[in-house]
């Protein structure tokens, strides 16, 4: 197995290692981007230190995707309330002409394509090492770092890397994906060595794994783990008050866990290049939700103006109030997710075990030996409009049945969005949104924005087969 294993890695590392070419292409647009920063910085009195950081400064880059980071070293003069505001202009300047996207880390920073090539413009401060102002501030210093230290094969093995966890959507830090960084990528190398040995590493994860590179918490291990509770700790090399992943979702680990097993017992380049989602036909699709047996219960929503981080921090924050107000009322929530297109549509997906409840619930009291807490129990229920049948005793302990205040999911979620779902955690834009347009669709009702998006649609393909795609060829 470990010959196909080699043997897979080889024609991966072939695919996504830049060439000459390639490399001639982004240094030379790196220099330029570097230059035109610079400019926009003194056209606008801004005294920085420009500088490619990132992927491409460390040729860890994958020849498919490049990504150029160029970072501005402000003046720590600059008030922190400003640092976006300006750094955007200078980044509008910059790439002026170019297609530009506003984006949201810590602060503002810019993504434009020039040259059909995705470029990140980011400000940060002049700051000493550990004398952080901003989080990206530690960025050059991580730079420097890696470069140090990995070598030419090193790189290949960080490419490898990244493309698997590309390949199983694990891969970005961001908001939307809450997966593994490149940095947290090229840490993993650096430790284990290789990227068969990081599969083989987190292939065997329990239910914690703390690596810590230059031994910051030597003989500390228990201020380690009051430090960092997370299930994975990357101690920041340059920095020992921070966990690179920090932002890995526990979703996210737990694919990656899987998926290493998988590819160990069973390589395959789909892993690293998964096949495109075929979408069910639009009759198939109504069937499967007719007669599966659950209930699928979307909320869909038309374009909201934010940018891409702040908009999926609003949905993930809006689909766990939706679950909580869900399963309050005691409907029991198979999954969920929320869905963008960052555009024109934005949905929330959950399946239920059922849309309707029986309107009487059984609720146990306590046991006949807990004198006192009977008492209160008779208290409250004895004379409660709300009982149907009791209190009575049975098997040893009080026992009421209750009428059920929500018998209907929809129901249910139509009386708490009344007002926008401001009293049920509902995040702001979301409210604002729900308040102009509520749209709640149950099964086949979704079919036209299945119709109508095919983004939406190999979504909701994928959320309605459940199985990963890497499962398909890899079960024994």
């Amino acid at each position: 197995m470990q010959e196909k294993t080699n043997a897979v890695n080889r024609e991966i590392l072939k695919k996504i290692t830049p060439t000459k070419q390639d490399r001639a292409k982004i240094e030379a647009l790196a220099n330029k981007l570097e230059n035109e920063v610079a400019a926009a910085c003194k056209a606008q009195g801004v005294q920085a230190t420009v500088r490619v950081e990132g992927s491409v400064a460390k040729d860890t880059w994958l020849s498919e995707e490049p990504d150029v980071d160029v970072f501005m070293r402000l003046p720590q003069s600059i008030p922190r309330k400003s640092l976006g505001e300006i750094s955007l202009k200078i980044a509008r300047e910059a790439t002026r002409g170019s297609r530009q996207i506003e984006r949201f880390a810590e602060h503002p920073y810019l993504e434009a394509f020039v040259d059909d090539v995705r470029v990140n413009i980011v400000p940060c401060y002049d700051a000493e090492s550990g004398e952080w102002l901003s989080a990206t501030d530690r960025t050059p210093f991580h730079t420097d770092y890696v470069k140090k230290r990995l070598n030419e094969n090193l790189r290949g093995e960080v490419r490898l890397l990244k493309k698997f966890l590309q390949g199983i959507k694990a891969y970005g830090a961001e908001i939307k994906t809450g997966g593994f960084s490149g940095y947290l990528c090229e840490l993993l190398i650096l430790h284990y060595g290789s990227f068969t040995k990081t599969l083989q590493a987190f292939a065997s994860y329990k239910q914690r794994t703390v690596i810590d590179i230059e031994s910051h918490y030597k003989n500390r291990e228990k201020e380690l783990r009051l430090l960092f509770p997370e299930p994975l700790v990357i101690v920041d090399p340059v920095d020992k008050g921070r966990n690179v992943a920090s932002a890995v979702k526990p979703q996210k680990l737990h694919t990656f866990v899987a998926a290493a097993r998988a590819y160990l017992s069973k390589p395959n380049e789909k892993f690293f290049y998964p096949p495109k989602t075929e979408t069910l036909p639009l009759k198939t699709l109504k069937n499967q939700l007719e007669n599966r047996g659950s209930d699928l219960i979307t909320l869909t929503l038309d374009k909201i103006e934010a940018v891409p981080d702040v908009l999926w921090g609003q949905l993930y924050r809006t689909q766990r109030a939706l679950r909580k107000q869900v399963e309050l009322s005691e409907f029991k929530v198979l999954r969920d997710a929320a869905w963008s297109d960052e555009k024109t549509l934005n949905v929330f997906v959950m399946e239920v075990e059922q849309r309707r409840l029986t309107g009487t619930k059984k609720h146990l009291g306590p046991p006949l030996e807990r004198e006192k807490e009977c008492e209160n129990f008779l208290s409250k229920y004895a004379n409660n409009e709300a009982v149907v049948s009791g209190p009575y005793i049975a098997g040893g302990r009080w026992i009421v049945e209750l009428r059920r205040k929500h018998t209907d999911v929809v129901e249910l979620l139509r009386e708490k969005l009344e007002n926008g779902g401001k009293d049920a955690g509902v995040a702001g834009l979301i409210s604002k949104s729900f308040q102009e347009k509520l749209e709640i669709l149950v099964n086949a009702e979704v079919a036209k924005a299945y119709q109508d998006n095919r983004k939406f649609a190999e979504f909701l393909t994928d959320f309605l087969r459940g199985k990963p795609f890497w499962l398909e060829d890899t079960a024994a």
